[in-house]
């Protein structure tokens, strides 16, 4: 056995995060790591990485016992991690960020050809092919997960650690990532994964360990379990379908007209785009990343300016408006980035789940402190949100628990209209199944919901009709009846509209 971890144990006060897990990976395996936000998945593997020291337990390379004080011991052992949030600098190169810390010299400056040639030489040896002189800023995040990858082989790592390898991956850059996994493995790399897609966990990994509340509750050849038995596993319970309900549809809450924004050199970044909403659905919109849907989002909500068109909202045109304004008129909005859009990492939980809600619950120009409190107890239990107390800084909550927080927040302003964008980005799939639900009940109410989601099973399941952006435009339209995976990959990748 390549590694094992024997009888983890680590607490935080009265916090246990691991108790007594045993973990092992075999060479060439790629192992995944599962289970709901706060199980205990990322702590293990900070522990294994030298990030944080086990309360108790053991944990062994080839036989022998090793102790990791911080990440440069683990990599000088040849373990390395890929995390969650890119480590990555935009404007150094490729070859730049991937040598950095152990960049070739040439006396006593940086030898910028030598690296250059031992990307090119790495890219060459792992058949992992990219522009060493590109900018980072310039890579789409697929390519930026390539970097990270090459950065932790560049280090030496046999035994690679994946934190939610494809949250911010499109799926053909997802699909290529398991490619890359695959064919690493088969090279003699190992590695772990930490994910919540357990279609991809079905598809890629040769085992699977789940935890649960910081326990482990099955070790599993992935080719002898299931996704419905992975999924009771992680949450102890089988899970609910959910199925949307025909509802008749209401006034016209959003239209969106011949809308254009210039992006650099005059490009256009959104072109002439239009588009309706009512009462009473859910539209989804797919794309690749980057090809207008953030810009879509912030025009419509009043954080980007647009160049020609109009933006009406409940009758009223709100184009120019402000953010406060068009919030007031009648919209919410889940953020598709949680920490730079939808929170204030330095506030508590109670600071981020009564944000926009102070505005409605003061009276006479004071707080209602205990009624506030009260609301965002009802987030906590609701969406079973992990935090030690309301006056937690949610900078050390779990990226899926901060969501489940916005998320619930946003849904409680009860407003005609909402923006949904990403919002089951980095949560379990027991959270994935609760915000759904909500999602449906609120369009089973007579909201208005745009969903914008990298997910195509998501904008599958959830939408009465799905549009499709290409480089700023709308590729094509179509009903939740005529949807197709096939024909919105192709309009995704700028195939023929009419195909």
């Amino acid at each position: 056995m390549l590694l094992q971890m024997r009888q983890i144990t680590k607490t935080y006060g009265n916090l246990t995060a691991n108790s007594n897990v045993d973990f092992s990976l075999r060479q060439g395996e790629i192992h995944a790591l599962v289970g709901e936000n706060g199980a205990g998945k990322t702590t293990l593997m900070r522990i294994l990485y030298g990030m944080e020291q086990p309360t108790a337990g053991s944990i062994l390379l080839n036989g022998k016992e090793v102790v990791f004080t911080n990440p440069t011991e683990a990599i000088r052992h040849r373990i390395g991690m890929v995390h969650q949030h890119f480590m990555l600098f935009p404007s150094f190169t490729v070859a730049e960020n991937i040598v950095i810390g152990n960049e070739p010299k040439k006396g006593m400056a940086f030898d910028r050809k030598k690296a250059v040639q031992q990307v090119e030489d790495l890219c060459a040896k792992y058949r992992l092919p990219i522009d060493p002189h590109k900018k980072v800023a310039e890579c789409p995040l697929g390519l930026q997960q390539r970097v990270e990858i090459l950065k932790v082989l560049y280090q030496g790592a046999d035994i690679i650690i994946l934190d939610e390898p494809t949250g911010v991956l499109t799926p053909l850059e997802a699909k290529e990532l398991l490619v890359i996994m695959r064919s690493l493995a088969n090279q003699g790399k190992s590695f772990i994964i930490i994910t919540h897609k357990l279609h991809e966990v079905m598809e890629i990994a040769d085992r699977v360990t789940v935890l649960r509340d910081g326990k482990i509750t099955g070790t599993l050849d992935a080719a002898a379990t299931s996704v419905e038995e992975l999924s009771k596993l992680m949450v102890g319970r089988d899970l609910l379908e959910s199925a949307k309900r025909e509802v008749k549809l209401g006034e016209t809450v959003l239209q969106v007209k011949d809308i254009s924004i210039l992006g650099a050199k005059g490009k256009p970044v959104l072109d002439r785009v239009n588009l309706q909403i009512k009462a009473g659905e859910i539209v989804g919109i797919a794309g690749i990343s980057g090809n207008g849907q953030s810009e879509f989002i912030q025009a419509i909500s009043g954080l980007l300016p647009i160049d020609q068109g109009e933006i009406h909202l409940l009758g009223q045109n709100v184009t120019g408006r402000t953010v406060r304004e068009i919030r007031e008129i009648g919209l919410s909005h889940v953020p598709e980035d949680r920490y730079q859009w939808g929170a204030a990492k330095e506030g508590t939980v109670l600071d981020n789940g009564t944000m926009g809600h102070h505005r409605t619950r003061s009276r006479s120009g004071f707080l209602q402190g205990k009624e506030l409190r009260q609301m965002v107890d009802r987030f906590i239990q609701q969406f079973q949100i992990k935090a030690g107390s309301q006056d937690t800084k949610v900078k050390y909550l779990s990226g899926g628990n901060l969501q489940k927080l916005i998320v619930a927040r946003e849904i409680a302003q009860n407003q005609p209209f909402l923006i949904a964008a990403e919002p089951t980005r980095g949560v379990d799939i027991g959270a994935m199944e609760l915000i759904h639900e909500e999602l449906l009940r609120k369009r089973d109410e007579q909201g208005a919901i745009l969903l914008v989601s990298s997910e195509l099973t998501e904008i599958l399941k959830l939408s009465d009709r799905i549009l499709v952006m290409y480089e700023g435009r709308i590729a094509g339209e179509l009903s939740a009846e005529n949807a197709t995976e096939e024909q919105i990959s192709l309009w995704m990748a700028g195939g023929d509209s009419n195909a």
